[in-house]
């Protein structure tokens, strides 16, 4: 099996957030890593050239490989902003305590897809409801 391509880096997450072009891009993602920071104590570190993430969590394949991934972070796209490790919030998934559903119908306007929920910019999103769907998935066992 083939290494992810996306590995942790050395690189600034300061460099990194600041050549963000787009201005209220750069602001809503300022933010969301001040407030992943806050809710999980972690600093954010840089997973390959684009994705910023919050603590390290071991994985192992069937086959026995190993592996380290982020357990959450956000990366700025095109179209939107990616976020990390927060789908286990979905009905999807199946894996839901009770009330958990609930953050993500408080959310506001997010898609999800490819493991991710996308957000278009902050103001679209009630962000308190995303700092607790940020504590949760931090602690969370399953990703």
């Amino acid at each position: 099996m083939p290494e992810l391509k996306t590995q942790l880096t050395k690189a600034s997450v300061t460099k990194f957030l600041s050549s963000i072009k787009d201005e209220q891009k750069r602001k809503d993602c300022v933010a969301i890593c001040k407030m992943m920071e806050k809710a999980t104590k972690w600093k954010p570190e840089m997973w390959g050239a684009s994705i910023v993430g919050f603590g390290r969590r071991k994985y192992k394949y069937a086959s026995g490989k190993e592996g380290e991934w982020m357990v959450i972070g956000f990366a700025p796209r095109a179209q939107n902003i990616a976020l990390y490790g927060l789908i286990v919030f979905t009905m999807k998934y199946g894996k839901l305590k009770k009330g958990e559903n609930d953050f993500l119908l408080k959310l506001g306007k997010y898609k999800e897809g490819g493991g991710c929920l996308y957000i278009n910019k902050l103001s679209d999103i009630d962000t308190k409801q995303l700092e607790k769907i940020i504590k949760l998935a931090a602690v969370r066992k399953v990703h």
